[in-house]
């Protein structure tokens, strides 16, 4: 790839797990009330046929690594892990309230912080708890992530036994100064094990996740990673650009200078390289960052056009409703969204007074449901169309002009009604997405709000 186009395209920009982004939700407009009407009027839309999906977070680790932009508390003190249960299912308890029908559940993923922090009986007894008042969908599909130097076979099979299929392990690199740099120790022996154990049980699905543009990072850092992962060949790769934004996750990101981060052309050169040694190996890129082989759900999705978006990433289907349980969660209604607190103490002081532990969100207009179906379609299938008139807005003429220049670059091809992001354009689909933006594109932030695009 020629550095003039890295050098053109490579701006701060959303990674659109939602539009509108967080930053630009109207928050003003928002009431709790009208956010909980949204939520009943499409759980009665979509419950018996598609059902929802649960985020559950489990914020607690043990450690800090520094390149993590998590919601997390840092503790080793683990008699934590009771109360927080206890208050998890006071919430959900809280939305069966709400939601006066038994949920049909077809999607969790528990993710963290930590969530193997939690002792494997402890993870059983929530679970448990959930299922008490709920129906499994019967395409269900469960997930979480595991940590893996504390993930252990009774993690696992405690979470085998009740439905979970699939897996992700947190890499990153296995360079042991780029692990110092991160704070995020992991030798590969550990990773090993870890999806053996997985694959032995019965997983269907092992994923791993590795990261670049770390500090101190080099491409033969990539080679080396992903040489190993080869070895172990996961059904799926998330592999992401390190997002540097210590201006929004504090401390956490100052652990070492921005000198030390390679060059955003270095960046690119270690997608490129590991993006090619990924395809001889067997895997193939599915939307933004991910590769699967063959014969994961996630390339089925693909293929067969339906891989979805939202805050969990990309998901192998598509449910109206996802309910966020814990601090810092995040719900979406399909017309709504709506976060729970940050902290800890806010959380259970709400759940305490009976009250769903809400602090902001958003309510969208006809405009942003819109907009929301092209970045979705382009966030998951690189191409979106407006043959359908419900598809059109008035400000598309302005859209469709401002994409021009990337036309140009030859990084997409525009069609009657629609267009496409070729094989150049698929590093900038976050740049395409950002033309059709518009609350992006009409505010001018005065401070940085995202990592850069490249």
């Amino acid at each position: 790839m020629s550095n003039p186009l890295i050098q053109k395209y490579n701006v701060p920009g959303p990674r659109y797990t939602s539009y509108p982004t967080v930053p630009y939700w109207d928050e003003q407009l928002f009431t709790v009330e009208e956010y909980k009407r949204t939520l009943k009027k499409s759980f009665k839309e979509s419950n018996k046929e598609e059902g929802i999906s649960l985020y559950l977070h489990l914020p607690f680790c043990e450690s800090l690594c520094t390149f993590c932009g998590c919601n997390k508390r840092i503790t080793k003190r683990h008699e934590v892990e009771s109360p927080y249960i206890a208050a998890l299912l006071e919430e959900w308890d809280l939305y069966l309230e709400l939601l006066e029908e038994k949920p049909v559940i077809k999607e969790i993923h528990l993710g963290g912080g930590t969530p193997t922090f939690f002792a494997p009986k402890n993870l059983k007894f929530l679970l448990e708890g959930l299922f008490k008042k709920a129906e499994k969908a019967e395409d269900f599909d469960f997930s979480f992530e595991g940590h893996p130097n504390n993930t252990k076979l009774e993690h696992l099979q405690v979470l085998y036994d009740v439905g979970f299929s699939r897996v992700s392990y947190g890499v990153q690199d296995y360079n042991l100064v780029v692990q110092q740099a991160i704070h995020r120790f992991q030798p590969f022996v550990n990773v090993k094990n870890a999806t053996e154990g997985a694959r032995e049980i019965g997983y269907t699905s092992i994923g791993h996740d590795i990261i670049f543009g770390l500090p101190f990072q080099t491409v033969e850092h990539i080679r080396t990673t992903i040489e190993k992962t080869k070895e172990l060949m996961p059904n799926r790769i998330a592999f992401y650009s390190y997002a540097h934004v210590p201006w929004i996750k504090g401390s956490g990101q100052r652990g070492f200078k921005d000198e030390d981060l390679p060059a955003a052309a270095v960046k690119r050169e270690m997608y490129e390289v590991g993006k090619q040694m990924l395809a001889e190996a067997g895997y193939v890129e599915v939307g933004m960052d991910h590769f699967a082989l063959k014969s994961d759900s996630l390339y089925k999705a693909m293929e067969n056009n339906k891989l979805h978006r939202n805050f969990m990433g990309y998901t192998s289907s598509k449910t109206q409703v996802m309910i966020g349980l814990g601090v810092s969660a995040i719900s979406d209604s399909w017309t709504g969204f709506a976060q729970n607190v940050k902290t800890l103490e806010e959380y259970y002081e709400n759940l305490e007074k009976g009250e769903l532990p809400l602090y902001r969100g958003h309510l969208l207009t006809s405009e942003d449901e819109t907009l929301r179906k092209h970045i979705l379609n382009l966030m998951c299938n690189l191409e979106t169309s407006w043959d359908d008139d419900k598809l059109k807005f008035p400000e598309l003429p302005e859209v469709l002009i401002n994409l021009q220049e990337m036309e140009a670059d030859g990084l997409i091809e525009f069609r009657k009604n629609g267009l496409t992001i070729n094989e150049k354009g698929r590093p900038f689909v976050r740049n395409v997405c950002m033309a059709f933006d518009l609350r992006l594109q009409k505010s001018k932030p005065e401070t940085k709000l995202f990592s850069m695009t490249v």
